[in-house]
């Protein structure tokens, strides 16, 4: 007997073998086996890297070295230490903004559970299942406060209030501030408080730079009796050194006062381009004194990811739903057949049962199909033949015996016929020479 092969599954049984860093559907990039997460653009961070420790080389080699021998005791020590410990704590501080989950909210491996469409201006008929749908924005209460939060497609889940889905990043983040290239990371509820420090930390290491740099100055116009344009002539490292850092203190430092008012009123980047909180009030406002304690002295809150843990069996199936009901997605304008479902089409797996009901009323000797595995039964040449015909008829792209080429799915006009050709061999007694052909594996009882 031809069987008809069942189709080839995605499921290689070796998901569980895969640790959750592995699996993730973000585009985050990991290092250290899930010890950090980084976004898509990390390799930004080695340029912010290079921008900071560069320029307090040069510091440290044309300028502090010199600066050693114009002070006493431990004072011309201290210029050079300083600068290399303030240094490698803003490094520090940066990486922990950029290696750290920011507040990504797990995926849903599936959309909630649909409302059932209000019926009340709809004609439905007797017996009719509702049509199922996610409502795109729902309204939540938070502390009294009632917030509108909106369905994200991507995660499949409500966001939480001040949540919002990074496009670079492809995650929905807590409290999301916004996402930064030049630390290649979002930034959000978990890493805002180091950013923030990383910023205020650059700009004072910019102004200590900028300053020692015109003390070196000063101290070869006083040592040699010269101008000052000429003392400039004569390290012109610490020329470079004050141009570059008077540039970069005008965004560092602006960034950080601007932060500095975000804390204050307890926003976010995100919140004051789109919401524009000073228009109405703030839900979020607690005063400046507690704004300020909610960033620096509450508690970071754990991950909710653990990115090294294993992926523990296969993803559960998709909820059965209902065939004449359907489910729509809350960003779609009307229903399609991709994301409503009001009926399956006849697929091998189903003709089964359907000509199992067609075939009550016949003898025994009829065509039957292989309800399980999405196996058929074997047909006869002349059933297979006038299959194949009536199928070019019809215009069914075909590969072997009726089949549509690339699909399980067979044209139900093409089963008809089938039938409708046993039972005319049966009828004109050739139910005998054809019988061996079409035996029925599910004879009913």
């Amino acid at each position: 007997m031809y069987v008809v092969p069942p189709p080839e599954r995605s499921d290689s049984g070796t998901k569980s073998d895969l640790r959750v860093y592995q699996s993730w559907k973000g585009s985050n990039i990991f290092f250290l086996q899930g010890r950090f997460v980084f976004g898509p653009d990390v390799r930004s961070l080695a340029l912010t890297i290079c921008l900071i420790a560069i320029p307090v080389t040069f510091f440290c080699i044309f300028v502090a070295r010199n600066l050693m021998d114009d002070f006493s005791d431990y004072w011309g020590v201290s210029i050079l230490a300083v600068a290399v410990v303030f240094t490698i704590y803003d490094i520090i501080l940066l990486l922990l903004t950029s290696g750290r989950d920011p507040g990504i909210i797990p995926r849903n491996l599936h959309p909630p559970e649909p409302e059932p469409l209000d019926t009340n201006n709809m004609d439905a008929g007797a017996g009719q299942t509702p049509q199922l749908r996610l409502p795109r924005i729902k309204e939540v209460e938070l502390n009294g406060i009632t917030f509108k939060v909106k369905y994200c497609d991507t995660c499949m889940l409500y966001r939480p209030p001040r949540c919002s889905h990074c496009s670079i990043c492809n995650n929905c983040v807590e409290k999301f501030d916004h996402h930064c290239p030049w630390v290649g990371q979002c930034i959000g509820l978990r890493n805002y408080r180091f950013f923030f420090m990383f910023v205020f930390s650059t700009t004072l290491l910019c102004i200590y730079v900028f300053a020692f740099c015109w003390v070196y100055i000063r101290k070869i116009t006083e040592s040699e009796h010269t101008t000052i344009w000429k003392a400039m002539l004569k390290t012109p490292a610490s020329i470079v050194l004050i141009i570059y850092t008077f540039i970069a203190m005008w965004f560092v430092a602006g960034l950080t006062a601007f932060h500095l008012y975000l804390i204050s009123t307890n926003q976010t980047t995100y919140e004051n381009f789109r919401y524009r909180y000073d228009r109405r009030s703030n839900p979020h406002n607690k005063g400046v004194v507690d704004n300020f304690k909610e960033t620096f002295c509450s508690a970071i809150p754990p991950s909710k990811n653990d990115f090294r843990a294993m992926v523990h069996g296969e993803e559960p199936p998709l909820p059965p739903r209902s065939v004449a009901g359907g489910f729509m997605s809350p960003n779609m304008g009307k229903a399609n057949n991709d994301d409503i479902e009001m009926g399956r089409k006849a697929v091998w797996a189903d003709m089964g049962s359907e000509e199992h009901g067609d075939a009550k009323n016949g003898n025994d000797e009829r065509l039957h199909v292989r309800d399980r595995d999405g196996e058929l039964g074997e047909l006869s040449p002349d059933v297979r033949t006038t299959v194949d015909e009536q199928s070019d008829r019809h215009g069914v792209r075909r590969s072997s015996w009726g089949r549509k080429s690339g699909s399980w799915d067979m044209s139900p006009e093409v089963m008809a016929l089938a039938a409708r050709v046993v039972e005319q061999q049966n009828q004109n007694g050739g139910g005998s020479s054809s019988g061996s052909g079409l035996a029925a594996e599910n004879r009913p009882t």
